[in-house]
This record gives C-alpha cells, structure tokens and sequence, in this order.
C-alpha cells in the first residue's frame, strides 16, 4: 500500500494521464459533475481517460449483503484500467469502495487480489488529488456567497474527504462556508438505505436539510452526488409543499462549483 511509517499515504508528483471513473450517479443523473471533473483536470495539464465500458463501483450490492454480485461488478473494473495512472473518482463513496473494499472481495484468488490491490492503490477522491497530487492553485472570480459543505459518511470516514472538500472552499476567496449542527451525520441516503427504510430516511434528511437552512447558507456544495440529490430533493419538496417557486437550498457538486467560480464572475 502507498503508505509511510505513519500509516499516511504517499501522494505522487502530477502525472499527464488519468483515468476518470465517472460514477453511475454522475452518469445517470448529474452528468455536468463529470464534464466540469474533466474540465479541472485538463486545465492543469492532465489528460483524462474515459472508458465507456466502465459501469458500478459495486457498492449497491456490497452494502447490501450480497458479495458475490458485487465481486462480479468489481471484476468489470479490475480488466478495464490496465495504464498505470491514477484514477479519479468524484465520488467519495464510490472511491472508498474501490479503495479499501476491493482487495476483500477477492481475498481468495491471489491473482486477482493482486490486481484489486494494484487498483485499490491508484484510486483518489476528487478533491483529495486535487489538494494533494495537483495542488489546486485558481483564483476565486465569484462575487461573495454562503455555503455549507456536506461530506458523504463514507467519503468522511474511509477517504477523508471532508478535510479535502473543506480546504478547497477556503482557497476560494470569496466563499463563506458555514458549519450546520451534526456536520458529521448522515443525510439518509445510504444508498439502498433510503429505498428500503424511506421513512427513516425522510426523517434523517429533514434533520439534514433543517440543520443547513439554520446554518444561514444559501446554498449546499457536496463531492458526492447522492447526497447532494437527496438534500436538494428534500429541501425542492419542501419548497413544493410550501408554495415555494424557486429553490430555496439549491446544491451543487464542488467540481462544479470550483469550474463556475473560477472561469466566469459568480455567485
């Protein structure tokens, strides 16, 4: 693993290739996260690999019980990205699987463990390369603006993302980010979660988009597009059910919100 004496990970210099795994929520539903993620990538020199042959992180099926499904998704990954480049993945929940889950899933098959292992150590949450590979450098030319940073419990807990995320918006000028109560706990989605318990997933997300509101920002800025879906969609209902128009809690994904605010003037 790519790890000192301190049990830290050892970033490399930035490389001219990678690969992006643009996730099946970015693909499916937010698809302008991958185009701006490719965008910021570019720009520093870097160019970026797609490989349409790409599908599911497998985590769906990992999470809910079902190994074998997810090994045979993960297989899928394993034979596709052969280069020796980094692979960025907008998604901190996405890249926690690849990362630590991986070389579980084929623990048994030493061949294939080895190949899981050489995957696992190449994969990086979007806003930890940019921090720590590119060491993103770009000037805030947005107008002044109040937004609360939301960090998926895997992207927190298994990539430290929030830490990541949080010294992106900071770097930006003109960009106040607030701190909602419980910053740590979970919005509900889950995942499979919030299909299997909904209730209690629409009890947790209230409490989350409830908790941002109180915070004073105008908007939500997350790395990981399923709870960035899951807040905005509670807080649209709520808007829908109140008469209200217009979003009141808009959200966007940071590789988004990093593209806007540093290639045009914003809010």
């Amino acid at each position: 693993m790519e790890l000192d004496n301190h049990g830290e990970r050892q970033y490399p210099p930035k490389p001219a290739d990678v690969y992006l795994f643009a996730t099946c929520l970015v693909d499916q539903f937010v698809p302008q996260a991958g185009l701006d993620t490719v965008r910021l990538l570019e720009r520093e020199g870097i160019r970026v690999h797609y490989l349409e042959q790409q599908t599911c992180c497998g985590q769906p099926a990992h999470s809910s019980g079902f190994p074998d499904e997810a090994r045979a998704v993960a297989l899928q990954q394993l034979k596709l990205f052969t280069q020796a480049w980094p692979i960025v993945v907008p998604s901190g929940s996405c890249g926690g699987m690849m990362r630590w889950h991986y070389p579980a899933l084929f623990a048994d098959d030493p061949l294939l463990h080895a190949q899981a292992i050489n995957l696992s150590e190449r994969i990086y949450e979007l806003t930890e390369f940019l921090v720590h590979v590119v060491n993103f450098k770009q000037q805030d030319l947005g107008t002044a603006c109040t937004v609360a940073l939301h960090t998926s419990c895997h992207a927190r807990r298994e990539m430290g993302s929030h830490e990541t995320s949080a010294a992106l918006l900071d770097s930006m000028s003109q960009v106040k980010v607030v701190q909602q109560a419980r910053i740590e706990e979970c919005c509900g989605f889950g995942g499979t979660f919030a299909m299997r318990y909904p209730d209690i997933s629409e009890a947790i997300v209230s409490d989350k988009v409830a908790a941002i509101r109180d915070s004073g920002a105008a908007s939500v800025v997350s790395a990981d597009c399923g709870c960035l879906l899951n807040i905005t969609g509670r807080a649209a209902k709520q808007d829908e059910l109140a008469g209200q128009t217009n979003a009141t809690l808009p959200g966007e994904h940071i590789a988004s919100f990093l593209w806007r605010r540093t290639t045009e003037a914003t809010s």
